[in-house]
């Protein structure tokens, strides 16, 4: 059996949760979405969805910046918060904050990320992994598609979360993460745990893509 003893972590971290990553790609209301099924009400609804997660996960930031274990992930070129609210502006006008809602999966979603930025930051990394590198990959793919099918600027208003100007190298931004992933201060049993929480992640994730999909159902 392969441990992270032979296994660089990033790797670990990233077969192990294969197959969740897969079932949330692959989810009815992001295939709809891509497919350009769904109108920009489901685009807006779901960028509503993902403010709540990253402002939990940017809120935690500043009190782990000089923890040991997630202190070295904390990158304020990833930060998403502002670039999810000036596409909100944009896609719900200036006064979304007075009506934008979490669903409930995303309420379980954010409450998690908080939870573990207060008290287990090994277990923020985990989440910290999943939103930002997907972000600065499959994400890409969201912001081309959204451009093309309701006529957003390129890297513009609407599409500014997909948007990491202070990145001029993705691949090598991620190929630094990956190190940092091997380099994470845990022993094996804390890497495990680590990977467990990722899965949840992607689970969270899911969940909210599902009630999504149960708020915007494609006509019969």
């Amino acid at each position: 059996m392969t441990t992270t003893a032979t296994t660089p972590f990033s790797t670990l971290i990233r077969t192990a949760s294969h197959e969740q990553h897969i079932e949330a790609e692959t989810s009815t209301f992001m295939g709809d979405l891509l497919g350009g099924r769904l109108g920009v009400r489901a685009y807006a609804r779901y960028t509503e969805q993902l403010w709540f997660v990253y402002r939990a996960l940017e809120e935690g930031a500043s009190a782990l910046a000089n923890d040991p274990v997630a202190g070295p992930f904390i990158r304020p070129e990833l930060m998403r918060t502002a670039a999810l609210e000036r596409d909100l502006a944009h896609l719900r006008g200036a006064n979304w904050r007075h009506t934008t809602t979490p669903l409930p999966a995303t309420t379980a979603y954010a409450g998690r990320v908080t939870e573990c930025a207060r008290t287990w930051p090994a277990g923020y990394v985990a989440h910290h992994y999943t939103r930002y590198l997907g972000d600065l990959s499959g994400g890409q793919i969201i912001r081309d598609r959204a451009e093309r099918t309701w006529g957003f600027a390129r890297k513009g208003d609407g599409v500014r979360f997909y948007v990491f100007d202070r990145i001029p190298n993705p691949a090598e931004f991620k190929r630094s993460y990956r190190e940092l992933l091997d380099a994470v201060r845990a022993d094996d049993l804390e890497k495990q745990r680590i990977v467990a929480e990722c899965k949840r992640a992607f689970a969270l994730n899911t969940a909210v893509f599902r009630e999504l999909g149960q708020e915007f159902p494609l006509s019969a």
